[in-house]
Parts: C-alpha cells; structure tokens; sequence
C-alpha cells in the first residue's frame, strides 16, 4: 500500500511511459501509415493491371469486353482479399513487438495452429483448394448466371471458401466450394435463346417456318436487338407431335446474358405475326367420345336337379 502511495514510483511509472511513448508510438504509427500506402499503392497497382489485362484480352478477340471485366474483377477481388489479410497480419506481429509482447510463442503457435488446421480443419482445406482451382480454371466469374446443386441465380461472389448465388427471387444461395458436386455456367461465352413453338396440326409447317423466319429477319434489323446476336437465326424444323401441337425448334445465338432479353422480344414479334396471319396457337385439350348403351344380355337361369328335388320335398312338408 505504501508503494502506491510513495511519489517516487508513480514518477519513475510516468518517466517509463513517456519514454514508452517516445521511442514506440511513432514507431507503431510510422508502421499503420506505411501499410496504408502499401494498400493504396497495392490498390493503384491493380487497377493499372486491370486495365492492360482488359486491353490484352479484348485485343486478342478471344473474348469480349464484358466477359473480360466480370473474370478480372473475381480474380483481383479474390487477390485483394489474400493481401489484406497476409499485410494486416504482419502489421499485428509487428506491433506486438514494439509494445514488449515476445511474438516468438505467437508465430511457434501459429505454426502448430496451422497443422491442427490441415488435419481437424479438412473441410476448410478441401473448401480453399476447390475454390482456388474454380479461380484458376475460369469455371464462373462475378456477374455470370449460374446452376449450382439445382440452384439457378446470378453469381455475386467467389471465394476461396464460399461461392453465393442470388436467385430470382431476391434469394441469397451460399455454397461451401468443397462440396460443389454440379455446375453449370449459363452464359458463358455465348448464350443461346431456344424457341419450341408449339402450332396447330392443321397448320402447315412450312408456312409457319416462313413466318419464324420472316420475324426473325425483322428482329435482327432492330437497331437495338442487333448488337446482342452473334449469328443469323437457326431454324432447326420440326422437333416433336405434341398432344395437341406440333413443335417446331428453333435458336438464337446472343451474347452472355442477353438470351432473355431476345426471346421475350422474339415471342412478342412472333404472336402478333401468327394473329396477323391466322396460325393457331393451341392449347391443351380433351375429346370426349359420348357411345350408344350396350344391349341387354339375356340370361337362362339353370336349375340342379338336387335343388329341385329339395324343393318339392319342401312342399310336401
């Protein structure tokens, strides 16, 4: 008690802080301002590569400008993230040090907490393996559609450890990269606007096709449809005998995502043209066949002789 009470200590406890702060805190603080130039630097450096690579894919004509962006903004979203990490870390180790912590025990313990991670986190591992090769492979990229499990939705992140989905609905879909058993890329490339269109059976099927055609050229002279097909229209002919229609196949070759936007278009041009032209659009339908009544059977009755004689012996009784 007489220590806390006792001036000399409480002079040498200030001496030692203001000399603590002194010697360490423009340490600590030179260190937190260069990692923040690190990063704006590191950030500056990645949009400087972003750009040539941009360049360098749209330039080789293997893909185009938009596939280009959504691959690159995965790849150095993902690479941004791992330097944070890596560069936040160093910048704890060292402070640690300037403030007395002894960070030997820390990096001997992260050592051994990395080896309790390879063998109890097998999970977590096989999640940042299949995540790197979904990364370096191109499966999917940010921004592309997407089935994953049976899952359909627009793709909003990619991780080492998750991949998320959002559906049409709103709904958000997180998938562990480990345990992806399917995946099917949408648009990915090119897309494609496929048309089974159901007629009549009393149409004739090459005056239909006429009309698919016909439509068809109307919608590729559209200034705004234009840009978003990549080849002229594929009549493919006659796909199936329906129940009730016959079901003509056709394909439209688009750009990635833009499938939707042409087939709503299409149908919309090719039910005005059938109305125009009188081509029957059916519908599901029933015939009911209403037959003449069956005729009366005639039946003999028979009767056993052992029922007869026990019949007349009743009545003598």
């Amino acid at each position: 008690m007489d220590q806390w009470l006792d001036a000399n200590f409480w002079q040498t406890i200030i001496q030692k802080t203001g000399l603590w702060f002194i010697t360490s805190v423009p340490s600590i603080l030179f260190i937190l301002i260069l990692a923040v130039i690190a990063l704006k630097s590191f950030g500056f450096g990645m949009k400087r590569v972003k750009v040539f690579m941009a360049e360098r894919m749209k330039s080789s004509g293997r893909i185009d400008s938009d596939e280009a962006d959504r691959r690159l903004e995965t790849l150095t979203r993902v690479l941004t993230t791992l330097v944070k990490i890596v560069l936040w870390t160093m910048v704890g180790m060292l402070i640690l040090k300037k403030i007395g912590v002894d960070i030997a025990p820390l990096i001997a313990g992260a050592g051994i907490a990395g080896l309790a991670v390879g063998f109890g986190a097998q999970e977590l591992v096989r999640d940042v393996i299949s995540g790197f090769f979904i990364l370096l492979e191109n499966h999917i990229r940010t921004g592309d559609v997407a089935s994953i499990n049976g899952a359909t939705g627009v793709v909003e992140n990619i991780g080492l450890r998750t991949t998320s989905l959002r559906d049409p609905q709103g709904v958000i879909h997180m998938f562990q990269n480990g345990k992806i058993n399917s995946m099917s890329n949408l648009t990915k490339g090119w897309s494609a606007a496929v048309f089974d269109i159901g007629v009549a059976y009393k149409e004739d099927t090459d005056s239909v096709s006429a009309i698919m055609q016909e439509t068809a050229g109307d919608l590729a002279a559209d200034p705004e449809i234009s840009p978003l097909l990549l080849e002229p229209f594929e009549l493919l002919g006659v796909d199936a005998f329906g129940d009730s229609a016959v079901v003509i196949k056709a394909r439209l070759k688009t750009k990635p995502l833009k499938q939707w936007v042409v087939k709503r278009e299409y149908l919309r041009r090719l039910k005005k043209a059938f109305d125009q032209k009188g081509v029957e659009i059916p519908f599901p339908h029933q015939t009911l066949y209403w037959g003449s009544a069956s005729p009366p059977v005639a039946v003999d009755q028979v009767v056993s002789r052992e029922n007869s004689e026990s019949a007349d012996y009743r009545k003598v009784k």
